[in-house]
């Protein structure tokens, strides 16, 4: 189903009483927030004897504009020489290729734009507008749209979504809905991840095998299958699981979406998340073995043939600028051991495995480049040499953007911390499946694509920034829009709007409107959580804590208590001292509203002091580094927020608290996702010492949570003994994968 149907079930349902001018308090709930607002005086009414029309090389944009109006009345405007709503596409002086003006009088529309794009940014601003419940008079079937002028234009060129149809796929009518969904939000990239280990999903008439077999897999859900025998099947095997899209269907999608001026990049994975291809051609493998690895042989001459053989019909079916190559996480293993690939490295002179991937990255980059194209992959194309004219796409952080920039390749910024949107956006308890993290709109709205740092020249290489969307853990179209929406709102106002123009408040009250207009519309979007964030920041000049809270709405009503006080009303932020327990939670009309937030909160003996690491943390994994654990800041919901500490090893850290004292409770929070690999330790051992080099075992806590949870849990360990010393010791014995630690409390 596209647009037109939801908003044809929005006119039926959305506005069942007449809407007058006094309702409209000047405030748009405009998405992305344009670059200059004017509010003028009067309204502009719209109804079905309203005429339009088109100037000089507006006729496309026309038809975009009276489709438009179809979806809302059934009817279009009437065309005449001069219309009441007049296109106008014509230079317009300072005006950027994507930029457009609305203007709106008493007697007059007018949308201008110097290029078709801007006129269709400038028609979808309109849309926005008529979908506004507050200017729809509905027992007159008519608008009253408020005189204003808008001048827009985006921040960023490239404004992207990424898709991985590989692991599940998604039909081609899905993919058209979130087309519609990124021309309404102004987004113009829409990243095809049509290749990996779980399935090719694109017709190649040269490799027929590759849709006949490697297209299907022997189980649907992804992980149990990766867990598994990792087999592929034919599509008629029994429990096959799998798809592909017809060369036709391509074609179709492609076109659509150049109507709405967004480009489809397709993503071909090389040389690595290979193994469906190996599986169906072994030859191209450095085993000539199925499932053995999942890496091209790149020492073999026909891995070139294969590779330019597929993207000579990729670059017919796709005619964007940008091909996408992948070159993520490949292994070098097998290229260690393989003859081919040790004479192709002797023979160029290459002196590691990854020069070797740098070669096959170098050449596949020429080979686009005489068809036209560019190359774009994620940020290992750097490792071993990258491309002259490649793009990087930068995803393990921002490093890798950083050194592309600074070495003059564009780059498009979608570091996972900030872009992918396979995370969590609430609870991890209470929310479907996702491959771990936490990534709540708030935070995506927060990215800045330009990094500190970049001079002007290096910045100019930052295109723009993308959303992405990995499927492990998502089956179905439901759930996917779930992930999608509405965070890809906020990345939307990321490189649309000017930094400058961005404010969290103003948005929260914009995206709590359109997250019911979304769902209205036949969108599975996530209802904006009704969860509080207990917020800290430790004085440590007055040894006392400032306490706020936060939420994803708009200015909820909030009430407290302190140490099980009495219930307070929240008004502005409040200190504590020592410990506190906070409760808290948002209050409307029906009562109380979602869950209970609750924090211990503690200014205890060790903030601020120094931190002994006997075992060190992990690199990937340093937060605020070697103060972390005394900061007298508490983790959140995952590991990746900062605060949370992880460590590879054992954990062994000594806290000096600089003077020999009373003690009776050590605390330290630890955290269990198993998905990821973060595991409880085994045990805690607490020791005091007076001297730091004889210490004295006083409590040990066993750990108490299965390692066949696999929900998010946080735990403290928590000891109770009297004791004095100087020097606290805390050992947690590692049980498997990561431990992550918060913050070691101590009285």
């Amino acid at each position: 189903m596209k647009v037109r149907c939801y908003l044809l079930l929005l006119l039926a349902g959305m506005w069942n009483s007449c809407r007058t001018e006094k309702d409209f308090d000047g405030e748009l709930n405009l998405i992305p927030r344009p670059v200059s607002v004017m509010m003028e005086s009067g309204f502009f009414r719209l109804d079905g004897e309203v005429t339009v029309s088109a100037g000089p090389g507006a006729e496309e944009s026309l038809m975009v504009l009276q489709e438009l109006m179809r979806q809302y009345t059934g009817n279009g405007l009437k065309e005449v020489t001069r219309g009441q709503v007049v296109l106008t596409l014509d230079t317009l002086a300072g005006m950027e290729r994507e930029a457009y003006q609305l203007d709106i009088t008493p007697e007059q529309v007018r949308i201008a734009a110097g290029s078709a794009a801007g006129l269709f940014y400038g028609i979808q601003t309109f849309g926005q507008l008529l979908s506004d419940e507050r200017f729809y008079n509905s027992g007159r079937q008519s608008w009253r749209l408020p005189a204003l002028r808008i001048s827009d234009y985006p921040a960023f060129s490239y404004r992207g979504l990424h898709l991985d149809v590989s692991r599940h796929f998604f039909p081609k009518e899905f993919v058209m809905k979130c087309l519609d969904w990124m021309a309404v939000y102004k987004l113009n990239r829409f990243h095809w991840h049509l290749t990996d280990a779980a399935g090719w999903r694109v017709e190649i008439r040269k490799y027929p095998e590759l849709t006949r077999r490697a297209a299907w897999r022997s189980e649907s859900g992804y992980m149990a299958w990766w867990k598994g025998d990792r087999q592929y099947v034919t599509r008629d095997s029994a429990g096959a699981y799998g798809g592909y899209y017809t060369r036709e269907e391509i074609r179709e999608v492609v076109a659509y979406a150049a109507r709405k001026h967004i480009t489809v990049i397709p993503e071909i994975e090389m040389p690595g998340h290979s193994e469906e291809v190996v599986s169906v051609y072994p030859h191209l493998g450095c085993y000539n073995e199925p499932y053995r690895n999942g890496e091209f042989c790149i020492g073999n001459e026909k891995t070139f043939e294969f590779v330019e053989g597929v993207l000579t019909e990729i670059t017919d079916l796709f005619p964007s600028e940008y091909i996408h190559v992948g070159g993520d996480e490949a292994s070098v293993a097998a290229w260690k051991k393989c003859p081919a690939c040790q004479r192709r490295m002797k023979r160029e002179g290459l002196k590691s495995e990854r020069e070797l991937q740098g070669y096959m990255i170098r050449r596949v980059e020429c080979f686009l480049r005489k068809r036209g194209r560019k190359l774009i992959g994620w940020d290992e194309i750097l490792e071993g040499g990258v491309a002259p004219g490649a793009t990087v796409m930068s995803w393990r952080g921002e490093t890798g953007g950083i050194k592309a920039a600074r070495m003059g390749h564009d780059v498009v910024m979608t570091p996972g911390g900030y872009c992918y949107f396979d995370s969590y956006q609430a609870d991890p308890r209470t929310e479907p499946a996702a491959i771990g993290g936490f990534l709540p709109y708030l935070k995506v709205y927060s990215y800045h694509p330009v990094p500190e740092g970049l001079t002007p020249e290096e910045a100019r290489h930052i295109l723009g920034a993308q959303a992405n969307l990995w499927t492990e853990y998502i089956s179905d179209t439901a759930h996917a829009e779930y992930m999608i929406f509405p965070r890809l709102l906020a990345l939307a106002e990321v490189v649309w709007t000017p930094q400058e123009r961005r404010e969290p408040e103003d948005f929260k009250r914009r995206i709590g409107k359109h997250t019911g207009w979304l769902s209205r519309m036949g969108v599975n979007a996530f209802p904006l959580s009704s969860r509080l964030e207990v917020r800290s920041e430790v004085d440590t000049a007055g040894k006392k804590m400032k306490v706020w809270f936060d939420a994803e709405k708009y200015r909820p009503q909030i009430r407290y208590s302190v140490n099980g006080g009495p219930e307070l009303v929240y008004r502005e932020p409040f200190y504590v001292t020592d410990s506190a327990k906070i409760e808290a939670f948002i209050l409307d009309s029906g009562g109380r509203k979602g869950e209970i937030a609750r924090a211990r909160l503690d200014y205890h003996k060790a903030v601020g002091r120094k931190v002994e690491y006997r075992t060190r943390y992990s690199g990937s994994y340093p937060a605020a580094g070697g103060m972390t654990l005394t900061d007298g800041y508490r983790g959140g919901l995952t590991y990746g927020d900062g605060r949370w500490q992880g460590f590879l090893t054992h954990v062994d850290v000594v806290v000096d608290l600089e003077a020999v004292c009373d003690l009776s409770f050590v605390s330290a929070g630890f955290m269990q996702l198993t998905g990821p690999g973060v595991y409880m330790p085994e045990y805690v051992a607490v020791s005091v010492s007076e001297d730091g080099n004889t210490f004295q075992e006083v409590a040990r806590i066993k750990n108490e949570v299965s390692i066949r949870e696999k929900r998010l849990v946080i735990r403290d360990f928590t000891a109770r003994f009297r004791a004095r010393g100087r020097y606290v010791r805390l050992f947690a014995k590692k049980h498997a994968g990561f431990q992550f630690l918060d913050e070691i409390v101590i009285w």
